[in-house]
């Protein structure tokens, strides 16, 4: 069975950022229902007893397992971003990840402005994410459940702009939420940590 994961700070660590009204609601509403769903669709059949990356690499594309897909890929995505997130975040990047975020942007600033141009463009629900292609760094976008995980990229970092992560603290201005989620919200170490994986 499938679990929803526990956050790693408290529900009122990532204010003024993020509220733990919006927490609450996101992490214990929004991904609880995604994992109840798909542990009712995996309780018998081909997916039973498979690991959450398999699920999503086997069910994608299928149009009979489009409802287990989405539930599949919207818990890999929002385990994703809870990981991607910390009381005091923001500030400064360890110096390989800043190295390669300039080698392949340009620069620091660059990166911000195109990774923030994503969540503004991604249209109606979906992600924006830092990936590693296994040649370089690259912001793509999803949409709805869809993951880097089924392209073969590694994912670094993601950004949730789906309305309900971000209606309670800022209404309908996406912008501003992208804006505090670089500044006071990602967890550059993990991005790093999950950038060294990726390399080695």
């Amino acid at each position: 069975m499938f679990e929803l994961p526990e956050l790693p700070y408290a529900l009122d660590a990532l204010a003024p950022y993020m509220s733990a009204e919006t927490l609450e609601f996101h992490h214990g509403k929004h991904h609880r229902a995604y994992v109840d769903k798909l542990n009712e669709l995996v309780v018998e059949g081909p997916y039973k007893g498979m690991a959450l990356e398999d699920v999503i690499r086997q069910a994608v594309g299928k149009p009979e397992d489009r409802v287990l897909f989405n539930q599949a890929g919207q818990h890999w995505n929002h385990s994703h971003f809870w990981l991607g997130m910390k009381k005091g975040g923001g500030g400064n990047i360890p110096g390989t990840l800043e190295k390669q975020l300039i080698a392949d942007f340009g620069s620091v600033d660059r990166f911000r402005q195109e990774f923030k141009a994503a969540c503004i463009a991604q249209f109606g629900s979906g992600w924006a994410w830092l990936v590693f292609d296994g040649e370089k760094l690259a912001i793509t976008k999803t949409g709805n459940a869809d993951t880097p995980l089924t392209d073969g990229h590694a994912a670094l970092l993601t950004c949730d702009v789906w309305e309900h992560s971000y209606y309670i603290d800022y209404r309908n201005l996406r912008p501003k939420y992208v804006d505090a989620f670089l500044e006071g919200l990602v967890n550059w170490e993990a991005v790093a940590d999950r950038f060294e994986a990726a390399v080695q």
